[in-house]
C-alpha cells in the first residue's frame, strides 16, 4: 500500500528501507533464469556469490546461496552458464541492497535449450518476422560493407580476404564484438543498429565461426531477431558452419552458410563479370551483325527490282497507252462533232423551210388588224376596215371594200 508523506512530515531512510524489504519479503520464491557472468567460491567460505545476469536486456542481480547448494551443481556450471534457480528476494536494509537468496540451482541443458529456442522460432515466424515477403533483395555491387564479427576471428578474415580478393575496390565498415558470453548480444545489436543508421552501408554481414549450442545462442536472441527485423539495410546470416541454424538465419535478408560463402554471395567476382560482360558484348556484336546482313540482303532485293533499275520503264509503257487513248478520244470528239454538225444544218433548214419568212416570199401576205391580230376569217373584218399587209419585203396598208 502506498505511504502518505509531505514535505513536513517525510519518512526516514531506515523507515523507507524497512518498507521496501517488507513488500520484497511479500514476493516470495520464484524460478529465475540466467547467465552466470560472476562467480566467487572462496575457500572455506560457506556462502557462494554469483552475479546473474538476463543477456537480451543487459540486466544482473546479486544471488548468493550456500556451498551445499553450488556444491551439487559445480562440476556442470561455471562462468558464462545458463541456469535456472530457484530464490528468495532478500532486500539488506543496511545498504538497501536487492539479491536473490538461491535454494536450488539447475543448469539449462541443450536439450531444453532446443526446445526453448523451437518455441521462440514458431511464436516470431507467427508474427511474420521470417516470412519471404519481408526479405530484401541485395545489391548488386555494394560500395560499402558493415561487418559485424569478433576482433581478429577467423570469421573477419575469410569475409574481408574472400571479398577483397573477388572485388578489390568493395571497402567495408567493422565492427569488432563479443560474439559469445553474456557482452554478446547487446554488442551485436548496438553494431547492427549503428551499421543500419549509416547511409552509405549497402549490406550488414553478421558473421562468426562454428561453436557449440551455447556458443551460438546469442544470435537466437529474441532481441537480435527483432532488431535484424527492423533493419532497411540487407542483413545476411554468416554464423557458424553448414549444420549450425541459428534464428537469425531465418530472419536475415540471406543466408550464408559460412563467412566465406558470405563473402561469395555478397560480393561480385571481378573475373566472372568480366567474362560476362565480354560474354554479352560479343552477344551484342554478333546480334548487330546479324541484323546489318539481313537489312543488306533486303537492300539488295530491293535493288535488284525492274522498277528501281529502271524507274523509267512504267512511264514510258504509260505513256504509249496515254497516247492511244488520247487519239482514240480526239477521234470519238471528232466524230461526235461532225454528226452534231450534220444534224443542226438539217435541222436549220427544216426551221428555215418552214418559217412564215419563207412562205412570204413565195408571194404570200399576213393581213393583221390594227391591234395586230392576223385575220383569218373574212368574218373578222367589216367593210371599210384598215388592215395592214405584210409581205416578204415590207407591209402597206389596205381597205376592206365589201
Amino acid at each position: 500500500m502506498a505511504v502518505n508523506t509531505t514535505p513536513e512530515a517525510p519518512l526516514p531512510v531506515g523507515e523507507v528501507s524497512r518498507l521496501i524489504g517488507g513488500w520484497i519479503d511479500r514476493l516470495g520464491a520464484v524460478w529465475v533464469e540466467g547467465q552466470i557472468t560472476q562467480l566467487s567460491r572462496r575457500p572455506g567460505a560457506g556462502v557462494v556469490f554469483l552475479t546473474l545476469r538476463d543477456p537480451s536486456y543487459d540486466i544482473s542481480v546479486s544471488v548468493t546461496c550456500y556451498r551445499q547448494v553450488f556444491d551439487a551443481v559445480a562440476d556442470v556450471v561455471s562462468e558464462g552458464a545458463r541456469v535456472v534457480v530457484l530464490a528468495k528476494p532478500e532486500w539488506y536494509a543496511p545498504r538497501g541492497q536487492l539479491s536473490l537468496r538461491a535454494a536450488e540451482i539447475r543448469p539449462v541443458g541443450v536439450g531444453e535449450l532446443l526446445a526453448r529456442l523451437e518455441q521462440l522460432k514458431k511464436a516470431l515466424a507467427r508474427e511474420g518476422l521470417f516470412a519471404p515477403e519481408r526479405k530484401k533483395p541485395l545489391p548488386f555491387l555494394p560500395q560499402l560493407v558493415g561487418l559485424v564479427c569478433g576482433r581478429a576471428s577467423a570469421a573477419e578474415r575469410d569475409v574481408l580476404e574472400n571479398a577483397r580478393h573477388r572485388w578489390p575496390a568493395v571497402r567495408f565498415e567493422v565492427r569488432n564484438v563479443a560474439v559469445q558470453g553474456v557482452h554478446a548480444v547487446p554488442q551485436v545489436v548496438q553494431a547492427v543498429k549503428e551499421l543500419d543508421a549509416l547511409d552509405d552501408v549497402d549490406v550488414i554481414i553478421v558473421a562468426r565461426g562454428g561453436g557449440s549450442v551455447e556458443d551460438l545462442l546469442p544470435f537466437s536472441d529474441e532481441q537480435l531477431i527483432r532488431t535484424v527485423a527492423q533493419c532497411r539495410t540487407p542483413v545476411v546470416s554468416a554464423i557458424g558452419h553448414e549444420p549450425d541454424n541459428p534464428l537469425l538465419d531465418h530472419v536475415a535478408d540471406l543466408r550464408a552458410s559460412t563467412p566465406t560463402d558470405a563473402a561469395k554471395k555478397v560480393v561480385p567476382d571481378v573475373g566472372e563479370e568480366y567474362e560476362r560482360v565480354r560474354l554479352l558484348r560479343d552477344r551484342a556484336r554478333r546480334c548487330v551483325a546479324a541484323l546489318v546482313d539481313r537489312e543488306e540482303r533486303g537492300l539488295a532485293q530491293a535493288l535488284a527490282r525492274p522498277s528501281i533499275q529502271d524507274p523509267h520503264r512504267m512511264i514510258d509503257v504509260r505513256t504509249d497507252q496515254v497516247a492511244d487513248l488520247l487519239d482514240r478520244a480526239r477521234r470519238c470528239l471528232r466524230h461526235q462533232l461532225d454528226r452534231a454538225d450534220s444534224e443542226l444544218s438539217h435541222t436549220h433548214a427544216r426551221v428555215v423551210a418552214l418559217s412564215p419568212a419563207a412562205t412570204l416570199k413565195r408571194g404570200y401576205a399576213v393581213l393583221q388588224r390594227a391591234d395586230g391580230h392576223a385575220v383569218r376569217d373574212p368574218g373578222e373584218v367589216t367593210a371599210g376596215e384598215a388592215l395592214r399587209a405584210r409581205v416578204s419585203e415590207g407591209e402597206f396598208s389596205v381597205r376592206v371594200d365589201t
